[in-house]
Formats: C-alpha cells, structure tokens, sequence
C-alpha cells in the first residue's frame, strides 16, 4: 500500500503546471487579434485561446495588464550564431571552403555564447534559421532557438534547408578600354560561355547527386555500400523532404532557377529576391515562396522609383506569393536581426497588410522551414513560444517585455541591458585639483 502511494504521489508531480495569461491583445497570426484575450498553457503546449477560455481547477493565472501577446519570431537566413566581430577573422565562421559543399551543417558552427544571440531575443525572436555561405551549393542550414544549454540543445531542426548561391547570369558590357585592370576583360561571348559552363557544372552536380540517391535507394540498408558525405547532404533535398533555398538577386537569375527547379521536380525558395517583385506573377504560379532581405536598399536601377523595395513585398503579396522578411546574411547580417521587424513594418507603411507582415516574420517562415505544426501562430495545440510587447509590435517605441520559449521564460538580459544597468548610476566625476 505505501508502494502504490509514493507512485501516485510521484504521478501527480509530473503533471505539468497549468497557466492562464491575461493580455490586453492577442496576436494569433492565423486568425487574426483578440482584444482583451486569454492564452491557456499546460507545460510547452498551448491548450486554447480565446476571449474567455475554460480553465481547469488549480490554473495559475498571469495578468500581463496592458501587454500583447505575439507568437516567438522567427529569422529566416541568418548568420546568426556563425559570425560576431567583423573586424576580428577567428570569429568569422560563415563560409566553408570550396563550390560544392552540401554536406556542411551550419548548426555546428553557431557559437551559443554569441554576444548577438540575447540582442536578437531581447528583440522577440525566438528562432532563426542559420545558414552557410561560400560557394555555389554552400550546405545546410539549420534552424535554432536563440536559448539554450549549448548548439545541441538549441538546435530545433539540423537540416531545414538546402542553400545554392545562384550563378550571376548578367553580362558586363564595358568595354576593354574603359576597365582599370585590362587583363580582366572578358567579352560577351566569353562572359555567355562562361556562365553556360556555370549552369551546365550545377546541373551535373545535381546529375550525380540523383544517381547516389538512386544508387543508394537499390542498396537498401545493406552495410556494405560507400556513403558518400557529400552526396548524403543532398539526400532530402532531392528527394522532396527538404526544400532548397536559392539565393539570387536578379531577374535572370530568378527566372533561371525556377525553371530549373521546375525541370528537376524540386521544392525552392528564393532568398534575397531583390527583382522577386518583377516576377511576382511566375512565382506564385510556380508556388515559390520568397525571402526578401533587401527592403532597406537602394533601388538598383536608375529608373526605379525610390521606394521600389519598400513596395516589393506588398507586389508579391498581391500575386499571391508567400513573403518572409529578413537581413542579408553575412558579417553584418548577424547584427541586423533585431532589424527585420521594422523591415515587416516599412513594407507594411506601403501597403502589405498588416496580418501579412506579422505572418511574415511568424508564420510563414514556419511554414517554408516545415515547423508550422509547432511554431510560427498562438493555436491550441502548438508549442507555447511567445512574447509579450509593451505596445504594437512594428512601433520601434515598443519593447519586449517577456519571453516564453517552450513555455518557459526566458532571459532577455543582454549585453545592451548589462551595460545600461552598469552605467546608469555611473557617479558624476569629481573635479580634479591641479
């Protein structure tokens, strides 16, 4: 009888606690706001949301007051993790050596102690998809949360996207006489062949990345075929499970790479997408999501308008193309995360709708990445990541107050917030007798 007590009591111990919390608004990013909302979570699961929901006896409630709630962010194509000072090289981790590197994991580059990691959190994102750069197929990237006990722990998916740097296709008119180094002048047919070589090299590569799947499908689990570590970071990305994350900036380039996804039966998303918005119509008949990175540029073309890329968003929006905001990756890009929400924002100010702009940094990239089960919307069912904000998320007055990732809390301290504390009570120096 004692036996079966001490396990009963055991049992009860486990149940996770159960949580009510009160908010002034409710961002579900699927549908739509809650005024005056109430969010129910039982350990790392959201059990309901409404206007009034049911809680069972013994409910801890949390008034957050006149705070709103959102789901955690997420950062599409980052390098977060993979670079922190730019002028010092040894913290420099973005770019494996060589064109053809797939079988590159980013996530085992991300630097957990990143000073930059709490400054993107401290911002509302809880994830970020962090990806490799170099050649031409750089690797996989690998989507983290922006807590946790070491990469491992922090790690949400290792392989959630496969990253081609699509060849440029442009040819440089300039003539011989008018480059400072001559030696490197290359005519149009040299520069038409040479990008036609690009394309034809990409296109085996892919070729022999097939035959191993094939190859590798036929031998079944018989032990003594030869892996091929290269070929293996292919794997899922050709066969459908796994999408690829084409970076390309112009039309040409754009244009190129859906056609070849569609020859070869594959799943893209294309990053970057300066010119996305010229092929708005292409894209969404094709179902290519984009990634856009460069709202806050300058407009390439002497004949755009100036607020062509605060625009592009709302233009792909129309056509029905699925957007996701985020920073150009890189040295800098690392820095730039807490940014992407007031790049949602710019491009909400010229016309993408509102609910479209919180789905593009929430939502939609849950989506593409294939964590929209779990992440991405506050929906019953899926994980309890969220934040509460002191005011409208795209109002760069607005603070993050509170972080839950998991259904836990979360630090938001910061380098930012350590600095702060240590020099806000700094003494007024005394005058120095001479």
């Amino acid at each position: 009888m004692k036996l079966v007590i001490v396990y009963l009591v055991a049992s009860v111990g486990l149940v996770a606690e159960t949580v009510l919390y009160q908010a002034a608004a409710i961002h579900t990013a699927d549908r739509g706001t809650i005024e005056n909302g109430q969010l129910l979570v039982q350990g790392n699961r959201i059990l309901a949301v409404g206007k009034q929901v049911q809680a069972p006896p013994n409910t801890k409630t949390v008034n957050l007051g006149e705070l709103q709630l959102y789901p955690g962010l997420i950062a599409a194509a980052t390098s977060l993790g993979l670079t922190e000072i730019n002028a010092v090289r040894a913290t420099q981790d973005t770019t494996e050596v060589g064109e053809f590197t797939p079988d590159v994991e980013a996530w085992i580059s991300v630097n957990p102690d990143s000073e930059l990691i709490p400054v993107a959190r401290a911002n509302g994102y809880t994830h970020a998809l962090v990806a490799p750069l170099g050649g031409v197929v750089t690797g996989n990237s690998g989507l983290i949360k922006t807590s946790g006990w070491g990469v491992e722990d922090m790690t949400v998916k290792p392989r959630a996207a496969l990253h081609i740097m699509w060849p440029v296709l442009s040819i440089n008119p300039v003539p011989k006489s008018a480059l400072r180094n001559p030696e490197k002048f290359k005519s149009p047919k040299d520069q038409a062949r040479e990008r036609e070589k690009k394309l034809r090299t990409l296109d085996q590569f892919f070729d022999q990345a097939e035959a191993y799947a094939k190859a590798r499908e036929a031998h079944g689990d018989q032990e003594d075929f030869n892996t091929v570590p290269a070929w293996e970071g292919t794997l899922e990305a050709i066969g459908g499970r796994q999408p690829i994350m084409v970076h390309a900036n112009y039309e040409r380039q754009i244009t190129s790479a859906v056609a070849w996804a569609k020859r070869r039966g594959y799943r893209i998303i294309i990053a970057a997408g300066l010119d996305a918005w010229r092929v708005a119509d292409l894209l969404a008949k094709e179902k290519v999501p984009v990634v856009l990175d460069n709202v806050f540029r300058l407009p390439q073309r002497d004949t755009d308008s100036h607020e062509v890329n605060f625009r592009a968003a709302n233009v792909l929006h129309k056509a029905g193309v699925k957007v996701v905001h985020s920073v150009r990756m890189g040295n800098w890009g690392a820095t730039e995360v807490r940014n992407i929400t007031y790049a949602a924002a710019r491009s909400m100010a010229y016309g993408l709708p509102r609910e479209t702009a919180l789905q593009s940094i929430t939502l939609h990239p849950a989506e593409i990445l294939g964590v929209e089960k779990q992440l991405g919307s506050l929906t019953a069912g899926k994980e309890a990541t969220f934040i509460a904000v002191d005011g409208d998320l795209f109002d760069i007055r607005s603070n993050v107050k509170h972080m839950w990732i998991a259904g836990k809390p979360v630090s938001l301290e910061s380098r930012h917030t350590r600095l702060y504390e240590k020099y806000k009570n700094r003494p007024k120096p005394k005058a120095v007798q001479r």
